[in-house]
């Protein structure tokens, strides 16, 4: 039954559970892999290894929305459902569902093997998902010709001259090939390699798997920062007496402590520091994978602080919002260039997932009856 309003199942040691579901360092606080949904919600208020890995990354998804909706009630900013905020709506897509994802895939988890093989297969994809959101983001609002829709009041011959201007001073034509033909498609193709990846360590490599999935997702964040490695090596597009420079200078400061929080997240979740040096002390509170959860969300944090910058910038500055007509062949977000890319790759990532996940029924299906009939080896009161 997926409903159990019975007592809650004892927490075990490392030594009463099956080897899959062992996390190193960790002895005791786990939870027996047939837990039911209402025990696994109930999980949420107990004192478990996983308890921490769910607070630190469902929490955040409500001070994320705080942060975000903020730009919304800028001064002069259009409607929030216009062209205009569709890249940030996606960013908003890709955050949002890869901190539920995680959440819910350390809440979960304990249901089943296969089901614990498929919340953390849905929480690699979501990973993906996330850093294309990110990709259409820089793409049209930290890219130096995005092609937004002119939301400004200036004429079209002024919008032309100044953004003529903007283009000799600024741009570089070598990388407009790259940004307009092939930026997105890279984004994409790397997040499929991703999900392929991680998804395997879980099947095979199983040695290195914290290594290979930290070390898996520096490629999106080379290829989807690009971007901002070209602002950051040009000079800045914006007057420095503007008050658009003003809203922009930030930036940099922004993705360098966004860059720092990711290097930061990357050595806790390979060095399992502090649960190496004292095992079994911090098996509910404290270990690594809730300190990578934490620098995990103040770089996406600070990365949509950076967008907010940008975006700040850009609206007050008009001339550098070209309309698609003048010297970008790009056209401004439209459903399709934003929603359209997110739900194809999305697709993908499911296919990917409902592969994978066959795949593990095949491995630990015949498991699931064994577990079933097994009781709770020992009764272990963790505090």
């Amino acid at each position: 039954m997926l409903l159990n309003c019975g007592q809650p199942l004892p927490l075990l040691r490392h030594t009463d559970v099956p080897p899959r579901v062992i996390e190193n360092f960790i002895l005791t606080g786990y939870r027996f892999p047939n837990y039911s949904l209402w025990d696994c919600l109930l999980s949420a208020f107990r004192p478990t290894n996983e308890t921490g890995n769910f607070w630190t990354h469902f929490l955040p998804v409500f001070i994320f929305f705080y942060y975000f909706v903020e730009v919304f009630g800028w001064e002069g900013a259009p409607d929030s459902s216009e062209p205009f905020f569709y890249p940030l709506w996606n960013y908003f897509i890709g955050v949002f569902c890869l901190l539920m994802a995680s959440s819910m895939a350390h809440l979960l988890n304990s249901m089943s093997l296969v089901v614990r093989e498929v919340c953390f297969f849905v929480d690699y994809g979501t990973i993906s998902a996330y850093t294309v959101g990110s990709s259409l983001a820089y793409y049209y609002y930290i890219h130096p010709q995005a092609g937004i829709a002119e939301t400004g009041s200036s004429s079209r011959v002024e919008l032309k001259r100044e953004a003529a201007a903007f283009t000799s001073s600024y741009a570089i034509p070598e990388y407009s090939v790259f940004f307009e033909t092939c930026y997105i498609p890279c984004a994409c193709v790397v997040a499929i390699i991703c999900v392929l990846s991680c998804c395997n360590t879980r099947q095979r490599w199983r040695q290195h798997r914290y290594i290979i999935r930290t070390l898996v997702f520096l490629l999106p964040f080379l290829i989807s920062s690009t971007p901002i490695f070209y602002r950051l090596l040009t000079r800045s597009p914006y007057s420095t007496s503007s008050s658009s420079f003003i809203a922009s200078t930030p930036m940099a400061c922004f993705f360098y402590r966004h860059c720092l929080w990711l290097l930061v997240s990357a050595i806790f979740n390979i060095s399992k520091f502090p649960e190496r040096l004292a095992p079994g002390r911090f098996d509910i509170w404290g270990h690594s994978h809730q300190w990578f959860h934490c620098c995990t969300f103040l770089s996406i944090l600070d990365e949509l602080h950076m967008i907010k910058a940008e975006i700040k910038a850009i609206l007050l500055s008009p001339a550098l919002l070209l309309p698609p007509t003048s010297l970008s062949h790009l056209p401004g977000p439209t459903v399709a260039s934003t929603y359209g890319v997110m739900l194809l790759l999305q697709t993908t990532i499911v296919s990917i997932i409902v592969w994978f996940s066959w795949r593990a029924n095949c491995i630990y299906g015949s498991q699931r009856e064994q577990l079933e009939k097994e009781p709770p080896k020992k009764h272990l009161k963790c505090h």
